[in-house]
């Protein structure tokens, strides 16, 4: 084990976990960040993100949240005045936490154990992901093209003047149709439930017959376009044949990545969101959640940003304050 204490760790390395390492060190706190090992990347979202449109400042970057992340943390251990506070320990992953008395154990991918006062689990979440005969690549050309996309408020403008297709078989994928619809008025709009019973309450039912949405319940066998380029063409409907779209996007829901949290037992939601105070502290004292892993949160870049900034924050007010009572 270290014996070095740290003021704050942060556990996840996508925009959360990388604005909290950044308020952290220039709140000038002992900061240590594990941004994940490799297996930990390849299931987050912010390793699959391309291209970034709804956030200023980010259009450059063929990679819209590694590439910025990058540049930021590269500034801290380099550059940064107080780059002797950050502590950054590349490809290495939290996979066990505890707590005893005032303070944390941290136990990572190699088997390194360290200890902090404070903790932001900031670990995200993961789109489920659609699958032909259950694998998920012959989707993927396509998601990293962005002619499949997840993300509604992120990517839902790429749909104008396209015929549009919306993966998925439960009301949320009926909302996305419909929302979609709306805003953009779509020259078509489908529903593919890839073989799944749909599963729409009489609201969506509603939405789906007022705006002409077609629903398809057959398998998807095949997916048409041009993989290089990633232009997509049309599904293969079992029962159906080729269905013709330009763009799809996944609505499948979202895998949550709460194991840390509730092993130390913080409270969650119906749906595995942590719970928190406006702060972002859970109901264990000293740890914080920020990010797309936190309740009631929006989940994006910004909203990730400013959850990070809150918690890293009162962490240090809270720092202060022992300081100057002691």
């Amino acid at each position: 084990m270290s014996e070095k204490i740290y003021d704050l760790a942060i556990i996840g390395g996508g925009s959360a976990g990388v604005m909290g390492a950044l308020r952290g060190v220039l709140n000038n706190d002992e900061t240590i960040l594990f941004p994940g090992s490799g297996k930990d990347k390849k299931r987050s979202r912010a390793m699959w993100v391309t291209k970034v449109e709804n956030m200023p400042g980010h259009l450059e970057y063929k990679k819209g949240i590694e590439n910025p992340n990058k540049e930021s943390l590269d500034w801290l251990a380099t550059e940064c005045d107080l780059k002797e506070k950050f502590h950054w320990k590349k490809n290495r992953g939290i996979t066990a936490l505890t707590k005893e008395g005032e303070l944390f154990t941290l136990t990572d991918n190699k088997g390194d154990v360290y200890q902090s006062r404070y903790v932001i689990i900031c670990t995200g979440v993961m789109d489920v992901q659609a699958k032909i005969q259950g694998e998920m690549a012959p989707f993927f050309p396509y998601a990293n093209n962005q002619s499949i996309d997840y993300c509604l408020r992120c990517d839902g403008h790429h749909v104008y003047n396209q015929r549009t297709g919306i993966i998925g078989h439960g009301n949320g994928a009926g909302w996305v149709a419909a929302m979609l619809h709306e805003r953009y008025n779509t020259p078509a709009m489908k529903i593919f439930t890839n073989g799944e019973k749909p599963e729409f309450d009489d609201e969506v039912k509603g939405l789906i017959k007022k705006y002409g949405i077609e629903v398809f319940e057959g398998a998807i066998l095949s997916v048409d376009g041009d993989k290089k380029t990633g232009e997509l063409r049309a599904f293969e409907i079992e029962g159906t044949g080729p269905v013709e779209i330009d763009i799809s996007f996944v609505s499948l829901g979202m895998i949550v990545y709460n194991e840390l949290a509730k092993s130390l037992g913080a409270e969650v939601d119906a749906r595995g969101f942590v719970l928190t105070n406006e702060k972002g502290e859970t109901n264990i004292d000293k740890l914080y959640v920020a990010g797309d892993l936190r309740a009631g949160m929006k989940k994006q870049i910004y909203t990730a940003w400013d959850t990070s900034v809150d918690s890293a924050d009162d962490v240090n007010a809270r720092i202060r304050r022992v300081k100057r009572n002691s």
